[in-house]
């Protein structure tokens, strides 16, 4: 699905860059993953979005004033149709309201939350703008997870706010995840990783349950060369998974990120 009109409610819908260097962040993903970059202006903080064939795929923004020392992070967005309602069910469910809700003039009403584990996440209520404009093709995002410390909790935490069809892969020991399908959705659209080794598995979050963002790429191993060329650096692989092969990588400024050569 390369070109996306909407996303249905408790997919991941967008992802943005806590980026405290601007131009450090738009060199480095501009290098590796080929995004050209329309900045907002000061009047939106200098949101900038990071364009792929011309559409908008994901956006870089500079810490807000009094949040400088924030660390540098991708923010996953959960869509939904009523913010207020997701807020309640994170609360109801265990887990805190970080900011919001409020409104984004002319795009929609988001908040940001914490689950009962301490991963952070969007949730985003369209209103102009839906998310992603591309999916699942070199250059746009092609999946998200959460890594956490409590599996079965997890699943039923974001069970509440969403009613996915959760499915188990792996023998739930060394291999604990689940995939997410939201009702009448054609796909999963993102799952749950349990760390078994939380002090490494974790580390790419800073230690904590964290939500990550994947990017499709043509050739991984030749973008794994040009994350290190560029100033970032290749945490795990590249290697071989079920779903393609990928690597795991954090940018110049610590930020974790994955990229993944889908089959064909």
């Amino acid at each position: 699905m390369p070109d996306v009109s909407s996303f249905p409610d408790g997919a991941p819908c967008w992802a943005d860059l806590n980026a405290p260097d601007l131009e450090s962040s738009r060199r480095f993903y501009g290098a590796v993953l080929g995004w050209e970059f329309q900045d907002n202006g000061p009047e939106y903080g200098h949101y900038t979005m990071c364009l792929w064939k011309g559409k908008p795929v994901a956006a870089l923004m500079p810490p807000p004033p009094g949040a400088e020392g924030l660390a540098p992070a991708w923010n996953v967005y959960l869509k939904t149709s009523d913010v207020d309602a997701s807020i309640a069910a994170v609360e109801a469910g265990g887990g805190k309201i970080a900011m919001g809700p409020h409104d984004v003039p002319g795009a929609g009403r988001l908040a940001f939350a914490f689950d009962p584990q301490g991963a952070s996440f969007g949730l985003w209520q369209p209103g102009g703008h839906e998310g992603a404009q591309l999916y699942g093709e070199p250059g746009a995002m092609c999946w998200n997870e959460v890594y956490t410390t409590a599996g079965g909790a997890a699943d039923a935490f974001y069970a509440g706010l969403f009613p996915y069809e959760q499915r188990q892969i792996g023998d739930s020991e060394n291999f604990d995840y689940t995939v997410w399908t939201p009702p009448g959705a054609e796909r999963e659209v993102c799952g749950r990783l349990r760390a078994t080794d939380p002090v490494n598995e974790l580390a790419a979050g800073g230690g904590s349950p964290f939500w990550s963002v994947y990017f499709a790429v043509a050739d991984v191993d030749e973008t794994a060369k040009q994350i290190a060329a560029v100033g970032g650096s290749v945490l795990h692989g590249p290697f071989d998974s079920p779903y393609g092969r990928l690597c795991v990588a954090k940018d110049p400024s610590g930020a974790s990120f994955a990229v993944i050569t889908l089959p064909r």
